[in-house]
C-alpha cells in the first residue's frame, strides 16, 4: 500500500517510539551512537537488542542500529553482533562511508548482513554505494546545508547516480530540518526517509485540517438523532 515508500523514525526514546509508531506509517526505526547517547540508551549490543525488540513488538518492520570501531575489522565484527537477533529479523547495519566502514560493509554483505552507508556529504559517495550493492546510503540534508553545501542538490544528485547506474541502493535521507524540505525532495522522487518525533509531529500541524476535524466531530454530536 505504501509503494516504494519507507518513513523511519529517528529516536531511541522508548516513550516516542510508543505514541508515534501505532501510527502505522512507519517502515522502521534508526539509530547511531549519537542518537542512543541522546536518548539515554548504552551503547552496547545488549542494550541495542533490547529496544529492537521493543521496535519489533511496536510494529516496525524494521531496525537500523550502527558497528562502531576503528578498523573494519572492529566494525565487521561488531555489525555480525548486532545483525545477530534470534526471533526477529536481522538489523540493518549502519557504517560510516570512510575506507574502513566501506571494507566492513564489504565483508559484512559477503556474510548476508544488511547495509546502509552513513554519514554521507557529497554526492560521488553514491558511487561507492552503488558500485558496492549497499541497500541504503544515507546523506545528512541540515548538515550538509550547515556546511554550505546545496543539501538538496547533492542529493538529487545521489538519485541520478543510483538511477543512472541502474542500481538498487535507496538514497535514505537523514538530518531532515523541516516537513517542508522532505516534500521537496519526495518531488524530486526521492522516497526514503529518517526524521526525528518533532518532524513526525509537525505533519500533522495544519490548522485548516485540525479545524476541518472540529467541525466534522460537532456535526457528529449534534445529528445523532433519538
Amino acid at each position: 500500500m505504501r509503494g516504494s515508500t519507507r518513513f523511519f523514525l529517528d529516536t531511541a526514546v522508548r516513550e516516542e517510539l510508543t505514541q508515534l509508531l501505532p501510527l502505522g506509517m512507519f517502515h522502521g526505526v534508526t539509530t547511531n551512537p549519537t542518537i542512543l547517547q541522546r536518548s539515554g540508551v548504552p551503547c552496547t549490543v545488549e542494550a541495542i537488542h533490547e529496544l529492537a525488540k521493543d521496535v519489533y513488538e511496536l510494529g516496525a518492520q524494521e531496525f537500523m542500529c550502527q558497528a562502531w570501531g576503528s578498523t573494519a575489522d572492529e566494525m565487521f565484527v561488531k555489525g555480525i553482533a548486532l545483525a545477530t537477533l534470534p526471533g526477529f529479523p536481522a538489523p540493518v547495519i549502519k557504517v560510516p562511508v570512510t575506507p574502513a566502514g566501506v571494507e566492513a560493509a564489504a565483508q559484512l554483505q559477503a556474510n548476508g548482513v544488511r547495509v546502509c552507508l552513513t554519514a554521507c556529504y557529497a554526492s560521488s559517495q553514491a558511487l561507492v554505494a552503488a558500485s558496492l550493492g549497499c541497500e541504503y546510503l544515507a546523506p545528512y540534508l541540515g548538515r550538509m546545508t550547515d556546511a554550505g553545501k546545496n543539501g538538496f542538490g547533492e542529493i538529487a544528485k545521489m538519485q541520478e547516480i543510483v538511477d543512472g547506474l541502474g542500481a538498487s541502493t535507496r538514497i535514505f535521507v537523514a538530518s531532515i530540518r523541516t516537513v517542508d524540505s522532505m516534500a521537496e525532495l519526495a518531488t524530486l522522487g526521492l522516497n526514503t526517509f529518517t526524521f526525528s518525533p518533532d518532524i513526525a509531529r509537525a505533519l500533522f500541524v495544519e490548522p485548516l485540517t485540525i479545524e476541518a476535524a472540529r467541525a466534522f466531530e460537532e456535526a457528529a454530536a449534534s445529528n445523532q438523532g433519538e
